[in-house]
């Protein structure tokens, strides 16, 4: 490890657990897709196929990381489609050309529901994911993090496996059989995570934006269905499991991209919120700011120049950020983030 790589392992983990030095700007290469390569997990061709493609996407995030001065720290991503865990359960998974994978689901009742076993992680398309991981680990050796597959929340991920129209009349009529499904969603997603961290080691459990934070911060997902839901059934189907998940492995980042600016309470409830995840064009920016302002670090990505100048005039004393900008190549990034560094206030190096 680099001296700059363990410098920016340290400032990462005192924004997001310890004293808080300044806000995070993480510049992200132009990789390669999953959609452009195919999913290797839901793929029949060896896996050996995708090989040259982790490491490229890990070279480029090496290579930027050498040139810039920004806040990254390299690893592998291993990002597969949102698929994964329902696929495990049977769902059908189909890639069209140029497209991101599509899930169909395979409940329509609660006694559909209640028939569907817990999955072993042998089960495809996991086992093809820690296959990918074993290579990889292979060919970069114990020291360079390897990162997590799409990682999505109990409730989501039944919401892949349960027809939706059908769900949420069932969080209603029969809310015990949609309790017992989210419920074997969590077991599947807690041995998943257990077994990647425990073979793995040295993991990054960021699944989005690209980022970096220590293993014992804690995990990542994605929680977004909940835009559809009040937050009373909010706190009887989502809050119980992001608790235990928090309170498992040290923590939780959210990612939340609904309309669900009502359910800031309920996520204020989840101990050791450690970061959050927003997609600006479904929130009231203000109260976002407000809201997690001194409880968890705003994670940002996609957002304009503008946008990142108004987030930092409007924040607070106690506001914490992570700014992941895209360029398409190295002079823009450098030229962009020396503009974000100076309206930042640069950490304190």
């Amino acid at each position: 490890m680099t001296a700059k790589e363990k410098k920016n392992r340290q400032f990462l983990s005192d924004l997001f657990c310890g004293e808080f030095r300044g806000h995070a700007v993480i510049c992200v290469p132009p990789l390669v897709s999953a959609t452009q390569m195919g999913d290797y997990a839901i793929s029949k061709e060896p896996i050996k196929k995708w090989v040259s493609w982790a490491l490229r996407n890990y070279e480029l995030m090496l290579e930027w990381h050498q040139v810039l001065d920004d806040d990254s720290v390299p690893y592998v991503p291993l990002t597969v489609s949102k698929g994964l865990f329902a696929a495990a359960f049977g769902c059908p998974l189909q890639q069209f050309e140029g497209s991101l994978v599509t899930v169909r689901p395979i409940v329509y009742s609660p006694q559909e529901a209640d028939k569907l076993p817990i999955p072993s992680l042998d089960a495809p398309p996991i086992s093809r994911f820690f296959e990918m991981a074993e290579i990889v680990r292979q060919q970069v050796g114990p020291k360079v993090p390897i990162g997590v597959s799409e990682i999505q929340s109990p409730f989501d991920i039944a919401a892949l496996i349960w027809n939706k129209e059908h769900l949420y009349e069932a969080l209603v009529e029969n809310p015990d059989s949609v309790l017992r499904l989210v419920e074997k969603c969590h077991i599947l997603l807690k041995n998943f995570l257990n077994e990647f961290k425990s073979r793995f080691g040295e993991v990054n459990f960021c699944h989005y934006p690209y980022a970096w934070a220590p293993p014992d911060a804690g995990c990542w997902l994605s929680e977004n269905k909940v835009g559809c839901i009040s937050a009373h059934i909010f706190e009887s189907f989502c809050l119980p499991f992001l608790r235990d998940l928090s309170e498992t492995f040290g923590g939780l980042f959210v990612c939340c991209h609904a309309y669900a600016d009502h359910q800031y309470g309920n996520f204020l409830k989840i101990p050791n919120l450690r970061g959050f995840n927003r997609d600006l064009r479904a929130t009231d920016v203000q109260l976002l700011i407000d809201t997690f302002a001194g409880r968890a670090v705003l994670i940002i990505a996609g957002a304009t120049e503008g946008q990142i100048y108004n987030l930092l005039k409007m924040a607070k004393p106690n506001s914490r950020f992570l700014f992941n900008l895209s360029a398409s190549n190295l002079e823009e990034a450098k030229v962009l983030l020396e503009r974000i560094r100076n309206s930042a206030n640069a950490r304190d190096r």
